[in-house]
């Protein structure tokens, strides 16, 4: 590991936990740096496989993903938090290759095999494992193990998914500092590279990412940043225009091919690698008029191709564009303000590089240019790494500070079925909000307090966060009671809900983690503990592997060494060359014939061809021999 500059114990690292790449930095040397992975990429894919001996994330989950599709785990980010019987979840599974299945009541799962054996995992465990990652990319550079980190989510992430994430970071061990909102921290990341040009101003962050769509309204003064409104959609992003792509496909193909029988959407493989030629055009589309999909061998033999204009495409998701400008208009009405009270358009995520996309929205503001000059894919991981070095207390900061605000109500169920919201959307937080309530019976001594989020006026359309029980009320006619309920939503967005009778001074208290998406404490240890087994189980592959290329390594080492030492070059015999040439061709072979060899077998063929070839050993480090001691070895000196 190499240290890049000065390290401190309190530094916290930013990470931005997307549905399809993840990214993470932190603050140093007076700058944020975006830290690259082991394969030189800045982003690394949010994809996890398992196959019959290892697990793998990143890069290299994507590159076997092609014949392992039922295993590899991609868009756990549209999961988390959420319900089996979710609709969203209904739509995904049927696109996804691998299995979600239903436990724990109402929990999605998804089931892999893994070592032979069939494995189930939460989507907080697959997230978990894509942090891990991220956290092994910061230590590697950084140097130094790393506690404490800040993750970002969608601004429109309700209660759960919020907590679901926070849940994710405990499980790969991280202390997670802050929850921050994904158009807060690309706010915060434009305002520390636009700091000269910081006044009083409206800024609108439009994201759109793989899997998730969020649109905010900041006002800038100074360095003071306050979010006026917010909106979006957890469930709108470049993975939809990819389903529309493979919609127009495989209709195509079955008018071309009508003889052909049987469900293309049924063959795992089918579906994998039309989607991956499917992405591919999209991404070509944003750069040229055309695109051309190819797939060999498609479906029963038979081959596919077909050419997209850049027109076609923008008609097939000409409904999801104009989504995201119907949820701009919201948020706008939200913050009082005209699209020409908007001083600047921020563009955020992958997906604003469609240039239908930026058409729309530059029309949207009457052509106003839009702001392209922070780097859509790190701009988050850019914010979340500044408010990290916020909260690390290194020194006194003098950047940027952020207000996040609450994206839907918070409320109690009032009699009759209707919605009583305690704290509005739109509220700046932390804050701490309270509402007496009464009964509704005579010499009532419990009552049950329901918890809800959303912005419908009956609580059977909104959600349910969770459940209070008081017990021990004064008993005394219907409405006499004084109950307080207390709101108080912490740094995080994360809420707890207090009640007492102000008379018989009973209460009770619960912090809403909601059962109905996220993991009990018994469930996080549990996952925690296998959590710490895979990283045993890495640490184990890693040392092979490296057992393996050092062997590896030795050998042709050997083999460019002799090969490298002049014909008439008398300092090693016939006989020693080619048994040393026969050595480590035999190892070679070894290691092609014992691709599961452990550590320790690998250790020790390297420690018997080291026997072996110690006589040439200055060789090997010297290979031009007219710097070496003048001596003839043969094949008696090493038997």
């Amino acid at each position: 590991m190499t240290n890049h500059g000065t390290s401190n114990s309190k530094e916290i690292i930013g990470i931005d936990l997307g549905t399809t790449y993840s990214c993470v930095g932190v603050y140093q040397n007076d700058r944020v740096e975006i830290i690259a992975n082991s394969m030189g990429n800045r982003i690394t894919p949010s994809y996890v496989a398992f196959t019959e001996n290892e697990r793998l994330i990143g890069e290299l989950a994507v590159a076997q993903f092609p014949n392992n599709p039922e295993n590899t785990i991609y868009n756990a980010k549209r999961l988390i938090g959420r319900n089996y019987s979710d609709e969203n979840v209904q739509s995904d599974k049927k696109l996804w290759p691998f299995r979600v299945v239903q436990k724990y009541g109402d929990k999605p799962y998804i089931e892999v095999q893994y070592k032979g054996e069939k494995k189930q995992f939460a989507p907080e465990e697959i997230s978990a494992m894509v942090l891990g990652k991220m956290k092994e990319v910061a230590e590697n550079y950084l140097g130094k193990t790393v506690k404490k980190a800040v993750i970002t989510v969608p601004a429109y992430f309700d209660d759960t998914q919020r907590q679901a994430t926070k849940d994710a970071g405990t499980i790969c061990g991280l202390d997670v500092q802050r929850i921050i909102n994904e158009p807060t921290a690309a706010a915060l990341a434009y305002g520390m590279q636009n700091k000269n040009e910081l006044d009083e101003k409206n800024i609108l962050i439009y994201d759109l990412g793989g899997g998730t769509f969020d649109v905010s309204v900041l006002y800038i003064e100074a360095t003071i940043f306050e979010v006026k409104a917010t909106g979006g959609d957890d469930h709108l992003g470049g993975e939809d225009f990819n389903d529309k792509l493979v919609e127009f496909c495989l209709d195509d193909f079955k008018r071309k091919n009508r003889q052909v029988k049987g469900d293309l959407t049924k063959n795992v493989r089918t579906m994998r690698r039309l989607r991956t030629a499917c992405e591919r055009a999209k991404r070509t589309l944003s750069n040229a008029k055309f695109a051309t999909i190819i797939v060999d061998s498609l479906y029963d033999e038979h081959d596919y191709q077909t050419t997209v204009s850049r027109a076609r495409f923008e008609e097939m998701c000409g409904g999801l564009f104009k989504r995201t400008l119907d949820h701009v208009a919201k948020v706008l009405q939200d913050a009082k303000l005209s699209e020409s009270e908007i001083e600047r358009v921020v563009l955020v995520g992958g997906s604003t590089r469609i240039p239908k996309i930026q058409e729309l929205l530059c029309k949207f503001f009457n052509g106003k240019q839009l702001t392209k000059s922070i780097n859509p894919d790190e701009a988050v991981a850019y914010g979340a790494s500044m408010q990290g070095y916020h909260l690390s207390g290194v020194q006194e900061f003098r950047g940027l500070i952020s207000f996040e605000i609450l994206p839907l109500s918070l409320g109690l169920e009032a009699p009759a079925g209707f919605m009583d919201v305690v704290i509005p959307r739109n509220t700046i937080f932390p804050t701490r909000k309270s509402k007496t309530i009464s009964t509704d019976h005579d010499n009532q001594t419990q009552m049950n307090i329901n918890i809800y989020e959303g912005e419908r006026a009956r609580t059977v359309n909104n959600t349910l966060l969770g459940q209070l029980q008081l017990t021990g009320i004064q008993r005394a006619k219907r409405g006499v009671p004084q109950i307080e309920v207390t709101f108080t939503l912490d740094l995080n967005g994360i809420l707890t809900v207090e009640a007492h009778d102000k008379h018989t001074l009973c209460n009770d208290e619960i912090v809403i983690t909601n059962d109905r998406g996220s993991l009990t404490n018994e469930e996080i240890d549990r996952i925690v503990k296998e959590a710490e087994n895979f990283i045993q189980e890495d640490q184990k592959i890693k040392a092979r592997i490296e057992s393996r290329n050092a062997l590896e390594v030795h050998c042709y080492a050997i083999k460019i060494a002799l090969g490298n030492t002049n014909q008439n070059n008398t300092l090693i015999s016939g006989d020693l060359k080619l048994k040393l040439i026969k050595a480590s061709d035999d190892c070679l072979e070894w290691l092609y014939n014992h691709m599961d060899a452990t550590k320790e077998e690998s250790d020790q063929k390297l420690k018997e061809l080291e026997i072996i070839s110690s006589p040439i050993t200055y060789l090997l480090v010297f290979p031009d021999t007219r710097n070496a001691k003048e001596k003839e070895f043969n094949v008696e000196e090493i038997d």
